[in-house]
């Protein structure tokens, strides 16, 4: 794909979700997936990612620990809670209404 794309508001927290919904990760690790997922079309940075997460952990959507990262460098994993699976499904729900919404007003000016 190449070329970058700026994530709607509310999009970077379901990215988050979907991401952690397969394994707990770290800032960076999350950052990639989110990149590899989305076919380079997302390129979250740290400005953006690390307040996104602390915001989910206070939401109580998400659980952080530290441990070791793969190049052995101290770094906090985030995992989903109970309600974090949860709110998956709603974010989904919410992102499905907006995208009608807006193939609606796309057709609707065709």
């Amino acid at each position: 794909m190449g070329t970058k794309t700026e994530l709607l508001k509310g999009t970077l927290d379901l990215l988050i979700l979907r991401t952690l919904a397969v394994e707990a990760n770290h800032g960076l690790g999350i950052a990639r997936r989110i990149h590899d997922i989305t076919r380079g079309t997302f390129e979250v940075k740290p400005g953006s990612l690390f307040p996104a997460l602390h915001r989910l952990e206070e939401k109580g959507w998400l659980a952080s620990e530290w441990g070791e990262s793969e190049n052995r460098r101290r770094a906090k994993f985030y995992s989903l809670t109970r309600a974090g699976r949860r709110q998956i499904g709603a974010e989904l729900v919410d992102w499905k209404r907006i995208v009608a919404a807006i193939n609606w007003a796309i057709d609707a000016t065709s």
